[in-house]
């Protein structure tokens, strides 16, 4: 049973992610709970009218929980009206299962890490493709890479503004990107391709600087998440943020033939690569400036298509 299966006037038995928890009150003043079921196909508010607080003493949110109820129709949307919900007891779940309640890439991520494979290998100066080799032949770098989003669910634990939230300047920024498994890896493959394309157009730009640069931009959101039955912000993540995490990734992985002004003029594209207005550096080089726009290109698009832009196709 998946959110995206549910079909109204269907009772339901099964075990989802809750992300989001709280006791309202309604015009009588009597409360009610409310809360939001997540899988990787969707999620689905759900709704006790009775017994709300005992209910909401049997789980917490970013828990997994065992739900029964009926699905009915609100204000034409499908909602599930509660009889029982309570956390599911035992052991925690395993990585591999929690995949299962947290949303996914569309796209296969086989295919996704042979394009990020591919690009690496245009990377011809030998320190900088020193550096992407120590990095993808990290087999934990490997597995974070595969499997962070660019940032938190709308609704997650520490979730920030949206594309809609236009006063924001993470918002601007395009902060709500690929917020999924694999959505690091998606955005970053995309980026590095434009990148590459751009050095055709800009035949003065530092080819390897700006694609090297673009491939560890983001590095640093392999640190930035932990996992559960929702995406949350690391402690790491919180304090630090992924710029510093991923210049802390890099000093890891550079190598000896990676000169100390290569060295600088890479990490200052990805110090730089959310501009002065995203809380970042003022780009300062062509590689960095170009890097900035490509990785905010692709984050509005993603986050607006994410968050109902309509597509033409």
């Amino acid at each position: 049973m998946t959110v995206a299966t549910l079909r109204v006037g269907e009772e339901v038995d099964g075990v989802f992610a809750c992300s989001r928890k709280e006791r309202l009150l309604s015009k009588a003043g009597t409360p009610y709970l409310t809360v939001e079921l997540r899988d990787r196909t969707g999620a689905i508010t759900a709704r006790a009218f009775r017994d709300a607080d005992l209910l909401a003493g049997r789980f917490e949110r970013g828990e997994l929980v065992r739900v029964q109820g009926r699905v009915e129709s609100y204000r034409e949307q499908p909602q599930i009206e509660l009889r029982a919900i309570a956390r599911v007891e035992g052991p925690p779940a395993p990585p591999a299962d929690l995949a299962a309640f947290l949303p996914v890439a569309h796209r296969d991520l086989e295919e996704l890490e042979g394009f990020l494979e591919h690009l690496a290998r245009e990377v011809y100066d030998p320190g900088l493709r020193g550096l992407l080799e120590r990095m993808l032949g990290n087999r934990e770098l490997r597995a974070e890479l595969r499997r962070a989003p660019c940032s938190i669910p709308r609704g997650g634990a520490g979730a920030r503004g949206g594309v809609g939230d236009a006063g924001s300047p993470r918002a601007r920024a395009g902060a709500a990107h690929h917020a999924y498994l694999g959505g690091l890896l998606e955005h970053t493959v995309a980026v590095a391709t434009m990148a590459l394309e751009l050095c055709t157009v800009h035949q003065r730009l530092d080819r390897d600087l700006l694609l090297s640069a673009a491939l560890v931009h983001d590095v640093g959101k392999t640190r930035e998440f932990t996992y559960g039955a929702e995406i949350a912000r690391s402690e790491e993540g919180r304090l630090l943020g992924h710029v510093e995490l991923g210049l802390r990734v890099l000093a890891q992985h550079a190598p000896a033939a990676l000169g100390v002004e290569r060295r600088l003029a890479l990490e200052h594209c990805v110090i730089a690569h959310h501009g002065p207005e995203g809380g970042g550096q003022r780009p300062a080089t062509g590689e960095a400036i170009a890097l900035y726009r490509l990785n905010a290109l692709d984050a509005h698009l993603k986050g607006a298509f994410e968050h109902g832009l309509p597509s033409s196709a």
